[in-house]
């Protein structure tokens, strides 16, 4: 793919917030031929619909796939997925056996014998007048032929002719010869022109981990491979500390709300594993604040009015792990439910008759209150007892 695509590629990933390598962008556009040069453009020509889009999404898209589940593919590393599994297949495959070449062969073939209808024949003291005659330079130095019988030996079969078709050579990667650029040096980043490399950079990544991986796959650090104490000395140098520390302050609290405290699902909105998200949340001073928000969500959750949506939240285990509180509420509905069922206890015959009655009395669906009742282990006391019930009731 021409370098000019490429650069329009990459540029329109960045513009769709999935900024992606040289690397990736050459692997992903080595998929499409020529012709699609033409396609390729008038896609990147346009403001991006959606986000995010990487190149492997570009690459989706003209091949059919809607924008929206491109970018949903996009966003839980679908092509990630895809890429590693042809890496481990192309690892796993085991190279083909060489064939090897037919050369033929310059020897002497060996002397003929004598027929043995004309041996028998001929007469004893003739033996030597009637031999054949010997060959000549000609037919010595000419190519043996094979006989028959060896013929037939050495004629590939089937499965070694469809192996040797069916070999796994290397992948096409583009007409050019993908070499990994050299990264610059640390110096580069700490002059006075590093500023205009890390503006843009910081406008693209939202904390400071994110805009780590992107530089370091550009640029050394100070003692080998850029570091995160390497970043931030280096935004401090030129005045933008305070600015990534706001725009991160802001991500968190927004993260946060959306995700309503659950700490998992922030760090896998933002990117980040739960120990970087616990040392960005240290480092930015914020552990006040967010447990603030988090005890909030706490007590709406355990505050909860509606019967449906204490029945519904209690099917969500990991968020109410996450938030700590799932041993307090699920004691708390155990002990409502327990009370609500002992009401209409009298007037049903089986479990779903009363989960029913419960649930219509608290406008809840039937559904919930049964779950409710096998999840908080509670079903196999009320069998007994509703089946206990009957048998005295009736005549």
């Amino acid at each position: 793919m021409p370098t000019p695509v490429a650069v329009a590629v990459s540029d329109y990933c960045r513009r769709a917030k999935a900024a992606a390598s040289p690397t990736e962008v050459r692997e992903a556009l080595a998929l499409l031929s020529e012709e699609d040069d033409f396609r390729v453009r008038t896609l990147t020509d346009t403001e991006p619909e959606v986000s995010p889009l990487g190149p492997f999404g570009v690459v989706d898209i003209l091949r059919g796939t809607p924008p929206p589940l491109a970018a949903q593919r996009q966003a839980c590393g679908y092509y990630e997925v895809a890429q590693e599994l042809a890496r481990v297949r192309e690892e796993k495959t085991p190279a083909p056996a060489p064939v090897a070449p037919q050369v033929p062969s310059f020897a002497p073939p060996p002397p003929r014998p004598a027929p043995a209808e004309s041996a028998a024949a001929e007469p004893a003291g003739k033996g030597k007048a009637a031999r054949q005659p010997a060959e000549s330079v000609q037919d010595r130095i000419a190519p043996r032929k094979r006989t028959g019988p060896a013929l037939e030996a050495e004629e590939p079969t089937e499965t070694d002719s469809s192996r040797f078709l069916k070999r796994d050579l290397p992948k096409p990667r583009g007409r050019y010869t993908q070499v990994a650029a050299p990264k610059g040096s640390y110096q580069t980043l700490v002059r006075t022109e590093g500023k205009d490399i890390l503006e843009p950079a910081l406008s693209q990544n939202e904390h400071r981990f994110a805009l780590l991986k992107s530089l370091a796959e550009h640029y050394n650090g100070a003692k080998g491979e850029l570091s995160l104490v390497d970043l931030e000395s280096v935004l401090r140098s030129h005045e933008l500390m305070d600015r990534l520390t706001a725009k991160e302050r802001q991500a968190l609290l927004s993260a946060y709300t959306d995700q309503k405290g659950a700490a998992g699902r922030v760090a896998w909105a933002l990117g980040l594993s739960p120990s970087e998200l616990q040392r960005l949340t240290a480092t930015l001073g914020m552990q006040a604040e967010v447990e603030e928000l988090r005890e909030r969500f706490r007590r709406d959750v355990l505050g909860a009015r509606h019967l449906t949506q204490r029945l519904d939240t209690l099917g969500r285990d990991k968020y109410l792990a996450d938030l700590g509180i799932k041993k307090r509420f699920t004691d708390a509905l155990r002990r409502e439910l327990e009370g609500l069922v002992q009401e209409e206890l009298s007037g049903a015959n089986d479990l779903p008759g009363l989960a029913l009655a419960v649930a219509r009395k608290h406008g809840a669906p039937q559904e919930l209150v049964l779950r409710a009742l096998d999840r908080l282990g509670m079903a196999g006391k009320l069998r007994e007892q509703l089946a206990a019930h009957s048998h005295h009731s009736s005549p």
